[in-house]
């Protein structure tokens, strides 16, 4: 019950969709989403696969939970190598399209080969066929969902696809549903654009069947109460969405800013969630409209904004006239301190663009925080930008850089490339905040030593939801431990390692989890699936999925040596805030973890482990 027992298998070489039973030794393994779809992808492609060539493969996946009236029930996960890594990728994505998917009668969807031909896939049900895309092909992702909407006549139907940013195959690209939902990190759009893939379309009215109803209703009544009562879940993120961390890690001292140059960002209150409800002299009217929910869920932390019409025209007209997805705070970080601008209603034009045009705003502006210190060093002048001048704290560039990117052109093309090659191409590596080649997100390790160790640990490149210890580190849950010492946090990442893969795999938001324990969502599954489902077993199924993770990225190339932080956080202490003085102690850290983890000592998952863990 409630996995589906079916799987949709599209190879767009041969324009062929069929139907395959799931194999559910693996889903009692894995249980679904972000490990199954991995155990899939391990199974069937090549770890050392170029991400870009039509070898690779990208599956689309919902958990057991997806569907369901589970709290927060509607996530998927796009399962594939990475084209901004090379690693082992999985990009979580909220909204509508996971649980259309999961009605529609697919655990998920296995896209194979190249389409020699635009295409974009259209699910009605268990009818699947692959479509022509060739008028798509050029469209943002906006105009693409509008246009697929209106020609089948159906405003039901969900949809997820990408913008010229997948297509131009940019390694900053994402996939797109329901308008600002992502699927976000990791280059998973240019992988979809590399496959003439533009979108997918998806009805589905087949309903979910959980295993015993009134359990499973008694188990998500406990975890909704559990959820409302909660000042995080209940109170925090309905009223300021994520955006309640920016004044919270800025007073930390970990707020990373212009490039990591500093941990505190004196602009911080001007682009944060309080700024967001304040009302504007110009109109009357506040950044913030609403806030909004994904499929099931009862926190509602999304945002709806509308800019300012006076701050942004084209030929006279507003640009954007609708209000839509605002930023979050990982967007606001990576636009705006990361790059030094405090121009809120810059950022939220930013965000727009970012949704339109189908890439990543944390990569796109960590990337652009990097050419920002090569140019003021002179790495880059105005020959490389094309005259931009890319100075920290000008709106003016920042505006005119991401429309560039988003259109493919000039020197935007060279932003697409992500902050390590773009580095690297100009002979100024130190520059590149990364991780395995990613950009790490809005928390400095200097000032939250755990989640140094989480970035370098993480199997997709740095990556704040692998292992989200700032909850314990500055939100003190589910206890409070403190973000200056490296005591103890190596377990302490091992064990937020491990829940969240669990979590991933389940159809639900690790959002969750600042209200929610194991206990809590184990009795959730139970109620839904067949077997025998207890918290223990979703933590060992968390570590099984760490470790074949880790496994696949060794079999692709990566050792040891890649579990590293830039030397900027290891050499250059923090200057202000309660960190001052401190770099961060991965040296540490990271031996304890490897023995925690039952690896060897330069990071191999040893015998015994893969033998417990049945890999």
């Amino acid at each position: 019950m409630s996995w589906t027992g079916k799987i949709l298998r599209v190879n767009l070489s041969k324009g062929t969709c069929e139907s395959e039973p799931l194999n559910m030794e693996w889903a009692k393994q894995y249980l679904g989403q972000r490990g199954l779809a991995t155990k899939y992808l391990v199974e069937e492609t090549d770890p050392k696969v170029d991400p870009l060539s039509p070898g690779n493969k990208m599956i689309m996946a919902t958990g057991p939970l997806t569907g369901t009236i589970a709290p927060t029930g509607g996530r998927y996960s796009v399962v594939t190598k990475g084209a901004l890594t090379g690693a082992i990728a999985c990009s979580n994505s909220g909204g509508f399209f996971g649980a259309e998917l999961k009605n529609a009668g697919w655990d998920m969807i296995i896209f194979e080969g190249k389409s020699d031909k635009p295409v974009y896939l259209n699910v009605v049900n268990e009818k699947a066929e692959l479509l022509d895309a060739g008028h798509l092909w050029g469209k943002s992702v906006w105009e693409t969902e509008d246009m697929i909407r209106e020609s089948g006549g159906d405003n039901d139907v969900r949809i997820a696809s990408i913008g010229k940013a997948g297509e131009n195959q940019l390694l900053l690209a994402c996939i797109v549903n329901d308008k600002d939902r992502a699927a976000g990190r990791s280059g998973v759009g240019a992988v979809m654009g590399s496959k003439n893939l533009k979108a997918v379309c998806l009805r589905g009215t087949l309903g979910v069947k959980v295993r015993d109803g009134m359990e499973f209703m008694q188990a998500t009544n406990a975890a909704r109460k559990i959820l409302a009562d909660n000042a995080v879940t209940g109170e925090g993120l309905p009223t300021y969405g994520t955006q309640v961390l920016m004044n919270v890690i800025n007073e930390s001292g970990a707020l990373p800013t212009r490039n990591s140059g500093d941990v505190q960002f004196e602009g911080a209150s001007k682009i944060g969630g309080e700024a967001m409800h304040e009302i504007r002299k110009s109109d009357g009217k506040a950044n913030l409209v609403s806030n909004s929910a994904c499929f099931s869920c009862p926190i509602s932390c999304a945002r709806i904004s509308q800019i300012d019409p006076e701050h942004f025209t084209v030929k006279g007209k507003p640009k954007y006239q609708k209000p839509s997805g605002g930023l979050e705070y990982e967007s606001a970080w990576s636009l705006g301190a990361a790059t030094g601008v405090d121009d809120l209603e810059a950022l939220t034009y930013c965000n727009f663009v970012c949704n339109e045009q189908g890439f990543d705003p944390i990569s796109f502006g960590s990337t652009v925080a990097a050419a920002m210190e090569m140019y003021e060093s002179g790495k880059i002048t105005d020959k490389e930008t094309g005259g931009i001048a890319l100075k920290f704290g000008s709106t003016e560039a920042l505006v005119q850089i991401i429309e560039a990117t988003a259109m493919g052109e000039g020197f935007g093309l060279d932003i697409g490339m992500g902050s390590k090659r773009l580095c690297d191409k100009y002979d100024n590596p130190e520059a590149s905040m990364t991780v395995k080649g990613q950009e790490f997100p809005a928390y400095d390790p200097r000032g939250i030593q755990g989640m140094g160790l989480a970035y370098a640990t993480s199997n997709r490149g740095a990556c704040h939801l692998r292992g989200y210890t700032v909850a314990s580190e500055v939100l003190g849950i589910p206890e409070k431990t403190d973000p200056l010492v490296t005591d103890g946090k190596a377990g302490l990442v091992k064990a937020f390692q491990d829940a969240t893969a669990a979590v991933d795999s389940s159809g639900t938001c690790v959002f969750t989890t600042f209200a929610l324990t194991l206990d809590d969502i184990a009795p959730q599954i139970a109620a839904a699936c067949e077997g025998d489902w207890t918290a223990d077993k979703l933590v060992e199924i968390g570590e099984r999925i760490w470790n074949m993770e880790r496994q696949y990225n060794l079999d692709a190339g990566f050792t040891g040596k890649d579990d590293m932080l830039p030397k900027r956080l290891l050499k250059d202490a923090a200057k202000t805030g309660p960190a001052k003085g401190l770099t961060s102690g991965l040296d540490k850290m990271l031996p304890e973890y490897y023995e925690l983890r039952g690896w060897s000592a330069d990071g191999v998952p040893s015998d015994d482990t893969k033998n417990r863990l049945a890999l």
